[in-house]
């Protein structure tokens, strides 16, 4: 796990002195709200309808226990004793008091965090799959690299004022977990054909009001390249991208409308013009960075655990959960824990501060002191042993945290919807709560299978609705929410933008809405297929027809 060096810390601390000087002359109305606007959000604070928000940045969804128990003491101390994990692999807390924002950030920094990049036109916290660094089909941790990025990105002049927000995530698997394709730039880790590495570059992906699927502006680039290359990037779009409407600002606009040839012909010829000796990475530093993402001292194990295969024998609960929730390690004899966030009937992605400490006390104790947050607003440890998986999950019992629905219909993302945000038209968290309720039965989620139900309050998607399996828009009309389904989404390797299929439904039709699609699938699929590849190969028509039958 990274740690800050004297640069960090100093830069952090700086940030903070700066901004409780601001803070102050706000409170003291000198500094009128459109003054103090742009500074707060330079620092992760939004004004929301009820309070204001802090998005603290979590670098890669890494956190280690301390962290963990900071974010703890801030949700009791500041806010209303939980916080609010989101598809950015951040978290926020909604009930912030503008003269505790200060000191809030001055905790944060005592334990190597910030909100930095959290909010405005600039490059935003950089994202990257869950189960770096641990996953069996992994080619290499991006870990590094996601770093190295934060690090050039967090003080480049030239980027801090972008024609809008800008998103990079980074996978270094062939099974993309990172959503890498609806990124502004993603990256996916190769190898050639002589074990070395290369990153292929993907442009202008993104969701909100136009959802676009990004395009590849290099297959294959060479690791010591990817700075100055993505300089280009960032560098022709800093100069040509639009400022004149906020709408049509962001990368994938610009892609669009040049057209992918021509905007990959414009980053080459800006790449090179580069001087060669400004275009690589510093191979050292690289290396630095990299140290501290050297692998835990793993034990020498074997493959399969007599302990935990006995345990999963005698407790159906606990087989179950391991099925849901545990993926296979790189390492024999250890294995992926996801903690859910979505108990039957509860807020997606929240935690409370008990919870918190439990998950730190269960990371320092079973997972090598470290732990991640998912895009799927849920948590990870990353490595624990089989050995421990059931003294593990005894625990998650005791917590609140043991449902078995990872990647099923329980495990609904939603962001905070009209409950809390201002530019929401729609409530997500009740509509998460009512399908969560219909779906509770965990043998039946078993039988449906791999299904993602996706959740905004409004178009800017903050709920990644369109790339959902199942995915659902809040919208207002005439001063009543109505919502719009999209079917076939998907965020994987294969990414995909969900088709409309119709007009949209009040929101407390959504659980029988969702029921008939559900229904229509089962009766529709063939045998082995998941509700995605059912939806690809029929296409939307037939759950169309069976939605709106009765409709007049």
């Amino acid at each position: 796990m990274y740690r800050y060096d004297e640069f960090d810390h100093r830069f952090v601390a700086e940030r903070v002195g700066q901004f409780r000087d601001q803070t102050a002359r706000r409170l003291a109305g000198s500094l009128s709200e459109d003054e103090f606007r742009p500074l707060r959000l330079m620092n992760g604070l939004y004004l929301q309808l009820h309070a204001y928000m802090l998005r603290v940045a979590i670098p890669y969804g890494t956190l280690s226990s301390r962290q963990m128990l900071a974010l703890a003491a801030i949700a009791e101390r500041y806010d209303r004793g939980y916080g609010h994990f989101t598809t950015r692999q951040n978290i926020q807390f909604n009930w912030i008091r503008l003269e505790d924002a200060p000191d809030i950030l001055a905790d944060l920094a005592a334990v190597e965090m910030h909100a930095i990049q959290t909010s405005g036109n600039c490059i935003r916290n950089v994202t990257t799959d869950h189960w770096a660094g641990a996953a069996a089909d992994e080619l290499a941790d991006p870990r590094p690299v996601a770093e190295l990025l934060r690090q050039w990105s967090s003080l480049h002049p030239e980027f801090s004022f972008l024609p809008r927000k800008f998103k990079i995530a980074v996978t270094g698997s062939p099974h993309d977990r990172a959503a890498s394709k609806v990124h502004d730039i993603g990256l996916r880790l190769h190898l050639n054909d002589k074990g070395e590495k290369g990153w292929e570059v993907v442009v202008g992906g993104g969701l909100g009001r136009t959802p676009m699927i990004g395009v590849t502006v290099r297959a294959f680039l060479p690791e010591a390249e990817l700075l100055g290359y993505l300089e280009a990037v960032m560098r022709v779009y800093n100069l040509i991208g639009r400022r004149d409407n906020k709408y049509k600002a962001r990368i994938k606009i610009l892609v669009h409308e040049m057209g992918a040839e021509a905007f990959r012909t414009a980053v080459e010829a800006e790449y090179a013009r580069q001087p060669t000796a400004s275009t690589g990475i510093d191979v050292a530093e690289l290396q630095r960075i990299a140290a501290y993402f050297a692998p835990p001292p793993f034990e020498k194990l074997p493959r399969w655990s007599p302990a935990d295969q006995a345990q999963r024998a005698k407790n159906p609960a606990f087989a179950r959960w391991v099925r849901s929730n545990v993926a296979p390690h790189a390492r024999d004899g250890y294995a992926i824990v996801d903690i859910s966030l979505k108990p039957v009937g509860g807020i997606p992605g929240d935690a409370t501060a008990a919870q918190m400490r439990a998950i730190a006390d269960l990371a320092r104790r079973y997972s090598f002191d470290e732990l991640r947050v998912s895009h799927h607003q849920n948590l990870v440890l990353p490595h624990v042993r089989q050995d421990d998986l059931f003294a593990v999950w005894e625990r998650l019992v005791a917590e609140g945290l043991d449902a078995a629905n990872i990647g099923q219909a329980g495990d609904i993302i939603a962001c905070p919807g009209l409950d809390y945000c201002t530019l929401a038209t729609a409530r997500s968290i009740p509509v998460a709560q009512a399908i969560s309720r219909r779906f509770a039965d965990l043998n039946r989620q078993a039988d449906i299978g791999p299904l993602r139900i996706n959740i905004s309050g409004c178009i800017n998607a903050c709920g990644h609705h369109h790339v959902g399996h199942i995915g659902i828009l809040g919208l207002e009309k005439k001063g009543i929410e109505t919502y719009q389904i999209t079917l076939g989404g998907s965020s994987t390797s294969e990414a995909s933008i969900g088709t409309i299929i119709g007009p949209g439904f009040a929101g407390d039709e959504i659980p029988d809405a969702i029921e008939t699609i559900v229904t229509t699938y089962l009766g529709l699929r063939h045998e082995g297929e998941t509700f995605l590849q059912s939806c690809r190969r029929t296409g939307v028509n037939p759950f169309k027809e069976a939605l709106y039958a009765t409709r007049h």
